[in-house]
């Protein structure tokens, strides 16, 4: 508007005619974000039209502290049960367990399990892969059967290695085991077949250092249960009784406590700390980062080609 005035008092007083002024002085064009057209500036240039698209944490998921720490039970839950197997193992080692009891028991826990998955699947599964309960049988028998049958070469297996490096081999595959878990969330790193194979892995090195070929076979087939089916079962708790998962977290903690309890009083300890950490301080650590958050969103992003269905 000041410049339109200026223009007006310079005709005026010069007395030109105002049809003589080039466009660009008459005028200038806004400017437009396009590389087709020249309009008189560098390519790289914006104006204060450039930022009035950004937004802030667009997609940015608001979390409650209780609802995290609902979430935090899967972690819970697979540290519960790996300090389980832990300490199976070494009641084993002990002579303090029998393996044919721990057999026995993991069997039966499995098979309550399965009927509780399958009442809760409600055929849906059965569906879409086309199995019937004799070919669940099927798998069943065979595995049991192989692993009966591997069981004294899993016992020799490892005889060349010392058992400091067995321990250690262990340590890390089920740490691998705990980072790579399928805790629900869709991060890159998660790895559901290679979760399974780094704790069956580290249960062939422990159960090498067992008395016996049985010993060996109870152990595979713990970890089996534990790390291939009990997964599982858990995901379908959660999935069709919200308020069981609360429950079941609650029992394997309480169990993990209390078989490490007698073995070592510091390491029970330990598991308390770290369920506590798990359960209550970081998720009041992620509320409180919360407010921190602040990702950009606008037209310097890579442009995303949405593909539009036409109908036939």
């Amino acid at each position: 508007m000041q410049c339109a005035l200026v223009l007006q008092t310079m005709v005026s007083d010069t007395g030109m005619d105002i049809n003589s002024i080039p466009v660009q002085i008459k005028a200038k064009k806004p400017w437009r974000k396009v590389l087709y057209e020249d309009q008189g500036v560098p390519d790289n240039y914006v104006d204060e039209s450039f930022l009035d698209e950004m937004k802030k944490n667009l997609n940015t998921r608001t979390y409650q502290f209780w609802s995290v720490v609902l979430e935090s039970g899967a972690v819970s839950q697979q540290l519960s049960s790996v300090s389980i197997f832990v300490a199976a193992f070494v009641y084993m080692d002990f002579g303090l367990l029998s393996p044919s009891i721990l057999v026995v028991l993991s069997s039966v826990l499995t098979l309550v399990g399965y009927v509780l998955f399958d009442a809760l699947d409600n055929g849906t599964l059965r569906q879409h892969s086309k199995r019937t309960r004799l070919d669940d049988l099927k798998s069943c028998i065979l595995v049991l059967v192989s692993v009966l049958l591997l069981s004294p070469v899993l016992k020799t297996l490892t005889d060349s290695i010392s058992t400091d490096t067995i321990y250690a081999m262990t340590t890390f595959m089920l740490a691998m085991n705990l980072l790579l878990y399928d805790y629900g969330t869709r991060a890159a790193i998660v790895s559901r077949s290679t979760s399974l194979n780094a704790s069956i892995f580290a249960s062939v090195c422990l159960a090498s250092r067992l008395p016996s070929s049985f010993h060996v076979f109870a152990t595979v087939i713990l970890a089996m249960q534990m790390f291939a089916l009990f997964p599982s079962l858990r995901r379908q708790l959660k999935m069709h009784l919200p308020s069981s998962d609360i429950l079941l977290t609650w029992t394997l903690v309480f169990v993990a406590i209390a078989m490490l309890w007698p073995l070592t009083q510091l390491f029970a300890v330990l598991l308390v700390l770290v369920h506590l950490a798990v359960t209550l301080v970081c998720p009041f650590w992620l509320i409180k980062l919360q407010r921190l958050k602040n990702n950009i969103h606008g037209p310097w992003d890579e442009a995303v080609i949405k593909e539009e269905h036409v109908a036939p």
